[in-house]
This record gives C-alpha cells, sequence and structure tokens, in this order.
C-alpha cells in the first residue's frame, strides 16, 4: 500500500473501563426494575444487517449468565444457506460470546411484554473482539482514524417504499392505499399530501423511534409512489451505524403495525426509483472539535480533497459493500435518481458524490452510491475506508461536474459479480478492513450470487422459450 502508516493497521478493542462498565449495568437494571421490564433481546449483526440473537427472561439476564451463539451466523446467506467459508469456525461452528454494548440498550416498543434490546459485539472464547463481525470491522476503520487524532461523523438518509402485503414472491410489489382510500401510482416528490397519505405509518415511526433514543431530523416523500425519506442527525459513526441497523426493523414494524409492509429492497418496483442510503461525512479532530475539510480561512483543505479522491478511486471496490445483491444494480440506472458515476460536484445529485452547499465548519462529501439494502456498519466502514486510502495516499480527485453527470457514462460495476471480483482484488482495502473479512464476505456473495442464477425469471420465459 502507497505510503500507509502502521497507524492505519489498529488492534480491535473494546475499551471500557470495569467501573465505567459497572456504573451502566446498575443504572440500566434500576430502569428495568422500574419499567417492569420481563425480558431481554440480545442481538447483533450478521453480514446482511439482520439482528441475530436470543431473548431471556430480564432477571436472568442481569444476573450476569454468559450468552453464545453459533459462528455460522456469519456464513449464512440471505436465502438461509451456508456459503463454503475459507474461515477454520466453518465445520466446528464453535461458540461466540455475546459482550452487550450497554450504550446502545433501549426499549422495544412493539413487544408484546415490557422488553430491552442491547446490540452485542461478539468474542471469540479467548475473550477477543472477533475482526470479521460487522460491528468489528467499522471500529476498526474507526481506530484508524482516532490513532490520525480524527473522528468521522455521519448523516444517514434512508429511503423505503411502503407496499401492500405479498406473500407470493411471484407477483410484484404494489403500493397500498392510504387513508384516502385510493392506491399512489406516480411519483410525487415532496408532496405533503404524500405524507399525510401514510400518516398513521409515520406516527408509528416517530414513537417507536422517540421510545428507542433515535432522533430523527425530517420525514419526506421521495419519488416513487408511498416511497418515503427519513433523515437521521448527523453523529458518532458508530452510533449511526447502530441507529440505522435498530432504525430499519423498526420501520418495518410500524408498517405491519398499520396492514403494510416497509421495504429497502434496493428496487422493489419496476420503473420507479430504487431506494439509497446517502451518508453525509466530515471527519474532525479530536482535540479541537473542529472539521479537517477546512482550513482557518474556511477554504477547503488537501484533506477533504484527498478524501473525496479516495472515495472516487476505491468506491468501484467498494460496490460489493454498498451494492451487495443482484437487485442492488438495478438501482444503478440513470434518470431514476440514482448514481451511474464516481464523480464530485458541488450540490449536484447527478454524481456519485455530492457536495451540499454549507459553510466551512460543516464541509462534508454525500456518498450517494449506497443502496438501502446494506449494512449499515459494513457500508459506513468501506465508504470511510475509501476516504482515509485518499488522504493516506494523497489521492486528487477529478475537477467538480457543473452539469449533467449522466452525460459521461457509467463508472460503476454492472452486475454483483463485478463487484465482489474488484473487491476481493483489492489489496489496500483488504488491510484497512481486514483480510479475514475480505475473504468471508466474498465466499458469502459469491454464494448468494450461484443462488441467483439457478433462477429462471419471467423476462427469460417471455423472450426466450418461443424466439430462440
Amino acid at each position: 500500500m502507497n505510503d500507509l502508516p502502521q497507524s492505519l493497521e489498529p488492534e480491535i478493542t473494546l475499551e471500557e473501563s470495569p467501573d465505567l462498565v459497572s456504573g451502566r449495568m446498575s443504572e440500566l437494571r434500576k430502569w428495568a426494575r422500574e419499567k417492569g421490564v420481563e425480558e431481554i433481546e440480545c442481538h447483533t449483526p450478521d453480514f446482511a444487517g439482520i439482528a441475530r440473537g436470543k431473548v431471556m427472561p430480564a432477571e436472568k439476564w442481569f444476573g450476569g449468565v454468559e450468552t453464545r451463539l453459533p459462528t455460522s451466523v456469519f456464513f449464512s446467506t440471505i436465502t438461509g444457506s451456508y456459503a463454503d467459508s475459507p474461515h477454520r469456525e466453518l465445520w466446528s461452528d464453535a461458540d461466540m460470546i455475546l459482550k452487550p454494548d450497554l450504550r446502545t440498550a433501549s426499549s422495544l416498543p412493539w413487544a408484546t411484554v415490557p422488553s430491552i434490546q442491547v446490540i452485542h459485539d461478539v468474542l471469540d472464547l479467548d475473550g477477543k473482539p472477533i475482526d470479521f463481525a460487522p460491528r468489528s470491522v467499522l471500529r476498526r476503520v474507526l481506530k484508524s482514524f482516532e490513532k490520525l487524532g480524527w473522528k468521522p461523523v455521519v448523516a444517514p438518509e434512508l429511503e423505503f417504499y411502503l407496499t401492500k402485503p405479498n406473500t407470493d414472491p411471484d407477483l410484484p410489489l404494489e403500493p397500498p392505499q392510504g387513508r384516502s382510500g385510493r392506491t399512489q401510482r406516480s411519483n410525487q416528490a415532496f408532496s405533503m399530501q404524500g405524507i399525510d397519505e401514510y400518516e398513521s405509518v409515520t406516527d408509528h415511526i416517530y414513537d417507536f423511534a422517540a421510545a428507542q433514543g433515535v432522533e430523527i431530523d425530517t420525514i419526506i416523500q421521495e419519488f416513487g409512489p408511498a416511497q418515503l425519506e427519513v433523515n437521521l442527525v448527523h453523529g458518532d459513526a458508530m452510533e449511526k451505524a447502530d441507529e440505522v441497523f435498530i432504525f430499519k426493523r423498526t420501520v418495518r414494524e410500524a408498517a405491519l403495525r398499520c396492514g403494510c409492509y416497509a421495504t429497502f429492497m434496493a428496487k422493489p418496483i419496476e420503473g420507479h426509483a430504487g431506494n439509497a442510503m446517502h451518508i453525509h461525512q466530515s471527519v474532525v479532530d479530536i482535540d479541537s472539535g473542529e472539521n479537517i475539510f477546512s482550513d482557518a480561512k474556511g477554504e477547503p483543505t488537501d484533506l477533504f480533497r484527498w478524501f473525496i479522491g479516495g472515495q472516487q478511486k476505491y468506491s468501484y471496490a467498494t460496490s460489493a459493500l454498498w451494492a451487495p445483491y443482484v437487485n442492488s444494480y438495478r438501482r444503478l440506472v440513470p434518470d431514476m435518481s440514482a448514481p451511474i458515476n464516481l464523480e464530485w460536484g458541488y450540490d449536484n445529485r447527478t454524481t456519485g458524490l455530492r457536495v451540499p452547499r454549507s459553510g466551512p465548519k460543516n464541509r462534508r462529501v454525500e456518498n450517494r452510491l449506497i443502496g438501502a439494502d446494506t449494512n449499515p456498519y459494513i457500508a459506513i466502514a468501506g465508504s470511510l475506508a475509501a476516504g482515509l486510502l485518499g488522504i493516506s495516499n494523497k489521492v486528487e480527485p477529478r475537477e467538480p461536474v457543473t452539469g449533467n453527470g449522466f452525460a459521461g457514462g457509467r463508472a460503476l460495476p454492472y452486475s454483483l459479480l463485478e463487484g465482489i471480483e474488484a473487491f476481493a482484488a483489492s489489496e489496500e482495502l483488504a488491510e484497512v478492513l481486514g483480510q479475514q473479512f475480505v475473504d468471508m464476505y466474498t465466499a458469502l456473495k459469491f454464494e448468494e450470487y450461484d443462488a441467483f442464477m439457478q433462477v429462471i425469471s419471467p423476462w427469460e420465459r417471455q423472450h426466450l422459450l418461443l424466439n430462440v
């Protein structure tokens, strides 16, 4: 790797003093008793971002019982099969220890009895963090910034569709009826009436989010029919990844309460815009709190340019992280509000990387490539890693685009297979994200791609059956 300092290769640790952990546990126990909490949900995100874990009586969990899960939760594909992973634990399926991150403890507002959910890190049986777990991967990247005296700040924007209940995967998804009794069929971007049509869902989202301590910035009607976008406030990258992990489940639960589905699938409805998870990114100096993308005069710094350059240079190889399924690439088409390039521009939504108009303190880069179907820990880690490599290697960005970015053509992979191969071949990304994670993740994605290739689509039957 060109000029990469050793400080970018940190050891992953979970650094909290026993006294601090004990104090947090004592406060949580007191709160749980006051609220009559009966159950604790212990979970951790797998590679798909699905919560995997156990539920147990509160009394047992507070009693200090050690909770374990088999390593196979990280070998499981989105179809429920298992990848042929190179990891040594594939066949033995050894246990992992769940270590609670007490800062993530929150209520579970849709539960039938008073309950608490806690996101857990995973350790091996020697008590060491498992470095390929999604939270460990993001923590590894954040440690690399920390060793340079910096802290990333991110703000996620999540898009999703509301649909009628769909129990037959062979049938296309349809928007649900709104409170007027009518069904949206056309684009209604930024329509207040569009939001009002699904007021019961958004009310549940607000209530559930507030109960879990997730602060919502705005909710808007997006381009597609019954497509909404929720913006979360900016903050620490790990905390925001935790919020997205919790929030996606929250939205699905809110929709179910109202008799419909919510989907974060990248391209759920043919002919309409896909679902993105735009990430606004900046980096602050830990000691001063100042944005390293702006100098004392309020002008862009070299670090700002190099961060953009890194996003341009390495985002093709990270596409398997931010476009993780075959469906993800259906979103990346021109004139459907999704980027097809790795250009950047000021307040230009036709580019994959947008720099919003803002003051020096808020100078940031919006990564518009990322789909809503991603694991937030992995996608944020990949995006920040690309920017960090750009800074480390002093990668100069191309000139900003001022016109139509779509006119420059496609600069992104056409398929998951192209994305996986590019990701697996990047030695620089492997150094920042961890080689073991890269090996396991690519094995999982190859397995999912192979499974997809066994399915014959309606398009093939329609156009090939009698014509070829």
